[in-house]
């Protein structure tokens, strides 16, 4: 790549060879359209099915519709991509989301970096929403929220599902201090250059990544925004019914208790210092 992108998109992905090639195929076609410089990665977490495959086929031209060739082998065609701009970089075996995600982030050479669920559970367009509110209020993070009066909810998730996702982000925002009323939707706008240094401190590998990094930046004086974004459920949530919520919740008390004990050490982050 002759010179560093404006957006660096990356994706966590664990056995996502059924989602991943309409995933691939709308983020390639958004970007042709708009004619966006940027560069796709694709964060293998030890995948055992064809997730690598699908992911190099992309690389090779490939991404565009979703498609089988034959029963349950799903294959990308259609939109041609700079085999430049895709990138896959892979765990040597499965360590969770934020692993991924922290990986992602220090393979990345955007400007900005947004992160998105494999699922695309909120539409790649909604980039411009979390990219127009950082550049206009000059802001180092923008989250994208499915709890705001103006988020737009096209499918549901069932009830029993969206009353522990409640419940969950109130006593996080209660453990961890967070005004947020969505620290968990899985698109986030940063600013490379300003929160790497936070990346570098962080410990988290799985779910409660997104609220470690939030704390971190809180505390690091970032600027933080939160935009109501479109979300879509996608029926296979990889999310245990109990036993992920309780290691979330086990996981916020521990960045807590680790930031009072100075375990993050005094991060520099452009002129502010993590302080505890």
């Amino acid at each position: 790549m002759p010179h560093p992108p404006l957006l660096s998109i990356v994706i966590p992905a664990f056995n996502e060879e059924i989602r991943l090639p309409s995933t691939l195929s709308s983020i390639g076609s958004y970007l042709a359209a708009k004619g966006l410089d940027a560069e796709i990665i694709v964060v293998d977490d030890g995948s055992t099915d064809g997730t690598v495959r699908i992911v190099e086929q992309a690389r090779q031209g490939g991404l565009g519709r979703a498609r089988v060739e034959g029963p349950g082998t799903p294959t990308t065609e259609g939109v041609r991509f700079d085999p430049e701009r895709i990138r896959l970089v892979r765990n040597p075996e499965n360590r969770g989301k934020g692993y991924s995600i922290r990986h992602g982030m220090f393979e990345a050479r955007g400007t900005w970096v947004l992160f998105t669920d494999a699922d695309l559970s909120t539409p790649i367009e909604d980039f411009e929403k979390l990219h127009d509110s950082a550049r206009e209020g000059d802001h180092d993070i923008v989250i994208g929220s499915r709890a705001l009066p103006e988020s737009r909810i096209e499918l549901y998730q069932p009830l029993y599902r969206v009353l522990m996702g409640q419940t969950f982000n109130r006593i996080v925002r209660w453990i961890a201090g967070l005004p947020f009323r969505d620290t968990q939707c899985g698109f986030k706008l940063m600013g490379r250059e300003r929160v790497r240094p936070l990346f570098e401190r962080m410990v988290v590998d799985r779910f409660a990544f997104d609220v470690e990094l939030l704390f971190l930046a809180r505390h690091a004086g970032l600027s933080i925004a939160e935009v109501p974004v479109t979300w879509r459920n996608s029926p296979v949530s990889k999310v245990g019914l109990l036993r992920d919520p309780l290691n979330m919740l086990s996981d916020t008390w521990r960045i807590r208790r680790r930031f009072q004990r100075g375990d993050y050490r005094k991060a520099a982050v452009g002129k502010e210092r993590l302080v505890p």
